[in-house]
């Protein structure tokens, strides 16, 4: 159910993508549309891991220098039956990690300092395999393509807004008001639902995680001891790819929270409580 609903939302990112570009411009614009998006998403599928790691600050870490990390990631790695990703650390004193890389040929996973200062060995193995979990499911690769087609839907907006400087009063008002309302509302639609992809792509992958480590108590361990560092530490670096974070690092409370890039804490917890019974 979760991938079918993280496909239906991609479907309806890359319509309206598709839709605003033949508001501002009639078939042509659909087209460019169309084509514009093809030649972002290329650009990301191929350099997504670099650009994201350089932005984060990670620095790739040798076997010799990060034991602990090494041996838990090639363990985790090999018992979900994927290549062993490159390994990162941030210098940074929140907690916190996440996983990038088109396919799992070509993926890397990143933890900051702060989490490996934070995490036992059993909560360390439980972000691990959260992180994992998004790389063999391949939700790095959705995000980049949410990501990517979010991107052409606000520059598609921007080009409306300069439209509306045109439109003369001799032209239909009806295509002005087309005009504002792509210029307006594009945006915000594709947020949402790059958000709600998002969400449910964590949700998969906190499951996927404890069916990994055959019990979830890691992972909810690890999780609370992350609610603290949310909204505790600011850093410049955060907000383009907040939303790739095991946990968002800035607090969501109130309006906000609709624009949470996470579900909250609490549910994830819970339904990882509730799946314990299970496994």
């Amino acid at each position: 159910m979760n991938q079918f609903k993280t496909m239906m939302l991609l479907a309806a990112l890359a319509g309206l993508l598709v839709a605003i570009g033949g508001a501002v411009g009639g078939r042509a614009g659909a087209l460019v549309a169309f084509g514009l998006a093809l030649a972002v998403n290329g650009i990301t599928y191929w350099c997504s891991d670099s650009f994201v790691l350089s932005s984060q600050g990670g620095v790739e870490v040798s076997q010799s220098e990060e034991p602990r990390l090494h041996n838990v990631v090639e363990e985790l790695a090999i018992r979900a039956g994927i290549p062993r990703p490159r390994v990162y650390v941030i210098e940074a004193r929140h907690a916190n990690a996440f996983a990038t890389g088109r396919n799992p040929e070509h993926a890397a996973v990143a933890v900051t300092r702060g989490l490996l200062g934070t995490m036992n060995d059993e909560e360390l193995a439980g972000v691990i395999a959260h992180e994992l979990s998004h790389v063999r499911n391949r939700d790095t690769l959705v995000q980049c393509v949410a990501a990517a087609i979010a991107g052409a839907i606000s520059l598609l907006a921007m080009m409306a807004r300069v439209s509306l400087w045109f439109v003369s009063g001799g032209r239909r008002r009806a295509e002005g008001m087309t005009l504002l309302v792509v210029a307006l509302l594009a945006p915000l639609a594709a947020f949402f639902i790059q958000m709600a992809i998002s969400r449910s792509r964590e949700y998969a992958a906190d499951e996927s995680a404890a069916r990994l480590m055959g019990t979830g108590r890691g992972l909810v361990s690890a999780l609370r001891k992350l609610a603290p560092h949310i909204g505790a530490v600011r850093t410049e670096r955060l907000p383009t790819a907040a939303h790739i974070y095991i946990v968002n690092p800035f607090k969501a409370d109130g309006p906000a929270g609709l624009f949470r890039t996470h579900p909250r804490l609490e549910d994830r917890i819970a339904r990882l409580t509730a799946l314990e019974a299970e496994l």
